[in-house]
């Protein structure tokens, strides 16, 4: 079963999405935009947040960046995806919490997402696909910020 984990910090992020949106729409100044984007960079701090709060929950994980990619992103209706691919070197079933960070085309980190990849069997891979929280403009890249195999 793979799984995405949200929480109260997706939601303030959409707030402060709409929030962006709302501005931009109505015409506002310069410096009423750079207000709306600091709220925004400040939910995505807080999602960051969040999600590694999540993988500090994995108790007794082992890291392994290593057994995880991240494939190209698409766009899934108003979500980017990314199918992410666990391969499991360890002898023994395994499962995988996985944080996905979704980047734009200069390095900005755009959303953050857990994705958890369970029953591995040994020398096996498996899919999970990663579903960014909010909708995502531009150019898009996915990229393995951490994962635990457990």
């Amino acid at each position: 079963m793979t799984r995405t984990r949200t929480g109260a910090p997706v939601r303030a992020l959409a707030v402060a999405t709409a929030a962006l949106l709302a501005l931009a729409v109505t015409g506002c100044t310069e410096e009423d935009q750079q207000k709306a984007e600091d709220i925004v960079a400040s939910a995505t701090a807080a999602v960051a947040s969040a999600a590694q709060e999540k993988m500090n929950e994995v108790k007794d994980g082992v890291k392994a960046t290593g057994d995880v990619k991240a494939g190209p992103t698409e766009e899934d209706g108003d979500r980017t995806i990314s199918e992410i691919t666990a391969t499991n070197p360890a002898d023994k079933s395994a499962d995988y919490t996985i944080m996905v960070n979704f980047r734009d085309g200069e390095g900005n980190l755009l959303d953050v997402v857990v994705l958890n990849i369970d029953g591995v069997e040994p020398g096996q891979s498996k899919t999970g696909t990663a579903r960014s929280n909010r909708t995502l403009t531009g150019s898009t890249t996915a990229e393995i910020g951490q994962a635990l195999r457990h």
